[in-house]
């Protein structure tokens, strides 16, 4: 937002659009969107604005869901294929859903009767506030900003929570997860591994149009036994401390920026000696951050493959994030492509799709995709 204000306070001290734009590095298309928005809004119109859509096109309509939960509730022992020829039979102005759809909103509400299972599911945990380094750390991306050079830098920073200690910031040209999965890499064989991580929603960390949110980059934490934690869009404050860093970053290693990314990456390694080892910080009492870091005890080692023997079969992911069975051909989600999932069918022909301890959702012989069950990675994050 602070960008947008500067470019809209000089335009209304009278400069012209388009060298505004030039020097800015936005079209004119786009500098005209924003101050038209600030002229129908205000300062309000300058926030960033939610790119949810505005309808979910795989979202069940509410009367259909009460109708659903009705019969259930009045023919208890009726599973999914029931339900949906009844509602054929009785209600054929409406489109029927799949009995996969019908079988996961019966999950949702605690209608489904699952058979007692011998592994552990996780469930996830309620995010509380630590004292000791790496059971937490925070990851994000500092706003991006312009070299001399004319290139934008996207620096990756990864605190420890309790501690403060800046394990990376890394000067990147882009948001890309090739690059994180890179950067995270580093820090894991250097630092090991941390309990959890919390970040925002946006990529590469994650993505409002997925399976749950996830990618493949927060997939892979998952198989190195990292707990996903997730701020509420809008919110930076739940991840406050991480904030903060940001802030001393940007006025310490960015005003000026330099010309180009090795010269930045010089001042960043510097502002990381200093932060870490020089910087007393007053939420530690005076000490620095590297008196309280040690590295963690789970030293980072290549995932091994997760292993289904209570399920029925065992299927690997394709490239365009389908489970192929002999002909079929079934859409999951591309952050899972590659991974190894379980099948169980739960019901007659009725399935059951897992990832390592995690159920993901049902599918079944008629519909060609994954209708997800209950999200069980995350949990709403508490105000911290």
């Amino acid at each position: 937002m602070d960008e947008r204000l500067r470019f809209v306070a000089r335009l209304l001290e009278g400069e012209k659009m388009a060298p505004l734009c030039r020097e800015f590095g936005i079209s004119r298309v786009t500098g005209y969107k924003i101050f038209a928005r600030y002229k129908e809004s205000g300062l309000e119109g300058l926030h960033d604005r939610s790119r949810r859509p505005y309808r979910q096109a795989n979202q069940l309509p509410y009367q259909v869901e009460r109708l659903i939960l009705s019969l259930k509730k009045e023919h208890p022992n009726w599973g999914a294929p029931k339900i949906r020829d009844k509602i054929l039979r009785e209600f054929s102005m409406l489109k029927p859903p799949a009995k996969s759809t019908i079988h996961a909103v019966l999950d949702r509400h605690g209608l489904v009767k699952r058979r007692k299972r011998r592994r552990y599911r996780a469930e996830g945990t309620a995010r509380i506030h630590v004292t000791e380094p790496n059971l937490l750390w925070c990851a994000d991306y500092k706003g991006e900003f312009m070299l001399g050079n004319k290139h934008y830098c996207y620096p990756l920073t990864i605190t420890d929570y309790s501690s403060r200690y800046l394990l990376c910031c890394e000067a990147l040209p882009s948001t890309r997860s090739d690059l994180a999965f890179t950067a995270f890499e580093r820090v894991f064989k250097e630092f090991g591994l941390p309990s959890a991580l919390r970040t925002d929603n946006g990529a590469p960390f994650g993505s409002g149009n997925a399976f749950f949110g996830l990618t493949r980059l927060s997939v892979w934490w998952l198989r190195l036994g990292i707990r996903i934690e997730r701020i509420k869009p809008g919110h930076p404050e739940q991840n406050g401390r991480h904030e903060r860093m940001h802030l001393t970053l940007k006025n310490d290693a960015t005003k000026p920026a330099s010309y180009n990314f090795l010269q930045q990456q010089e001042r960043f390694d510097r502002f990381m000696q200093v932060y870490n080892l020089e910087r007393p910080h007053q939420g530690l009492s005076g000490r620095y951050p590297g008196e309280l870091f040690t590295p963690s005890r789970r030293a980072y080692d290549p995932a091994k493959e997760p292993e289904y023997p209570f399920h029925d079969r065992t299927v690997r992911v394709t490239h365009c994030g389908r489970i192929c069975l002999g002909k079929r051909k079934i859409s999951l989600s591309l952050a899972f492509a590659g991974q190894l999932v379980g099948i169980r069918e739960v019901e007659d022909k009725i399935w059951l799709v897992s990832f390592m301890d995690y159920d993901l959702g049902f599918f079944d012989q008629d519909e060609g995709r994954v209708e997800p069950t209950t999200n069980p990675f995350f949990v709403e994050p508490e105000n911290l």
